[in-house]
């Protein structure tokens, strides 16, 4: 389904021909996010990130550049996350080439103009007070610093106000310099598309991008003591609690094991967590689970909205549900929760996007890519023992944390709670 190309740069390109659609998805993944930063730099991949589309030599303004895509219908983007930077643009598949000159553009040209900065760090700090009045998103803040004290993947991509107000042009050129290299990045094309015209097309494009510096590294995460509890005390309607343990890492051989016991307990209307705290309790409007894998960590994370004076029953009878993953799971629930996720997938597949999100994703940070079918094949042989036996190996009581936010008192007894 991939065709994979690397060129004299060290950068990697890799398409995947859908003859069926008629848009094309371009991906351009960096290597580089959040945890590479150091502490005075927090913020300023997500910074940069921004100011990618605020104006190059040939297209001056941020109106221009959106202006060029929206123009012809299209979609142009960016996103910063822990581990990796993306800037994606999808158009209809006559317009591939105005959607990769854009792309190259901005990724090569952008001017960082001292007066764009200032302008986009106004943003920027209205955008981590957005994210700060939102209760949900702050109870996920304060999980991550639970689970990652002390390290760069506990901290807020955006950074923090004071972080951002100290970064400067030059410490962003700086960066960009370690940082945004072409051995370090890869381009992931989806749609109605050739290989070797994509080649020809991305060669001119980008093939003079040089940068001889080696792949940056990144910090990697030591075990350490850790508190359990963290209770933000905010005039709420709800409390928001996110429960947290420590997962498994992107590479882990059991990681997809893990997935598909996240898609039983909180993934969906008919999980464990949806149909036990929701709709026999009532307890809760929005309650779910996820999973997050990193290089070399990861997690698993329980998020719910609950009336306060419920907060402690609804965070027993979470954990309740939680220790019950430690049981065999039944073979009639196992063969739903593998349809789910296999299904999820296949739907995912249909988009010119998601087909280039997920081989550029998994080429930038593993250097490998799994398909489709291959992925399908492991969900089918997960077993109900090796549920169990992932579940008795993770779920620990010690590994427990918890971060609420709401009207709740510093001093609430939460952390007894805390069992398993």
């Amino acid at each position: 389904m991939y065709k994979k190309t690397t060129l004299d740069n060290g950068l990697r390109l890799i398409t995947a021909d859908m003859p069926h659609t008629r848009s094309v998805s371009i991906c351009i993944f960096i290597g580089v996010g959040s945890r590479y930063e150091t502490e005075p730099e927090a913020g300023i991949s997500h910074f940069i990130e921004h100011l990618f589309f605020k104006g190059t030599k040939k297209r001056p303004t941020a109106r221009r550049i959106s202006e060029a895509i929206e123009g012809v219908g299209g979609i142009i983007n960016g996103g910063t996350d822990k581990e990796m930077t993306v800037y994606w643009c999808k158009v209809a598949q006559p317009h591939f080439p105005l959607a990769l000159d854009v792309l190259a553009d901005i990724l090569l040209h952008s001017r960082f103009y001292p007066k764009d900065i200032e302008n986009e760090r106004k943003v920027i700090t209205e955008e981590i007070n957005m994210e700060r009045d939102s209760p949900a998103h702050l109870a996920d803040l304060l999980i991550d610093e639970l689970l990652w004290p002390g390290h760069p993947l506990g901290r807020d991509i955006a950074g923090s106000k004071q972080s951002v107000a100290a970064l400067t042009r030059e410490a962003m050129l700086d960066y960009l310099s370690r940082q945004y290299l072409p051995s370090n990045t890869v381009v992931a094309i989806a749609g109605a598309v050739q290989h070797q015209e994509i080649v020809a097309a991305v060669s001119q494009a980008l093939g003079d991008w040089a940068n001889p510096k080696p792949r940056p590294e990144y910090l990697a995460y030591k075990e350490q003591k850790f508190p359990r509890l963290h209770i933000k005390t905010k005039e709420t309607e709800q409390a928001h609690l996110c429960l947290g343990l420590r997962g498994l890492s992107l590479p882990h051989p059991k990681r997809f094991t893990l997935d598909l016991l996240n898609v039983i307990f909180g993934e969906g209307m008919s999980s464990r967590l949806f149909t036990e705290i929701r709709d026999r309790l009532g307890l809760t409007y929005s309650i779910h689970s996820f999973i997050d894998h990193f290089l070399d960590t990861g997690s698993i994370i329980i998020y719910a909205g609950v009336e306060p004076k419920n907060l402690q029953v609804a965070i027993a009878a979470i954990l309740e549900q939680l220790s019950q993953l430690k049981e065999p799971v039944p073979e009639a629930e196992l063969a739903k929760a593998k349809e789910l996720a296999k299904g999820r997938l296949l739907l995912r597949m249909e988009d010119s996007r998601s087909v280039a999100g997920w081989a550029g994703g998994q080429e930038v940070l593993t250097g490998q890519i799994r398909s489709v079918d291959q992925v399908m094949s492991i969900i089918d042989a997960i077993t109900t023992e090796e549920l169990k036996d992932l579940a008795q190996e993770l779920l620990l009581e010690s590994q427990l944390r918890l971060a609420v936010v709401g009207p709740v008192a510093k001093d609430e007894p939460l952390e007894e709670l805390l069992k398993l």
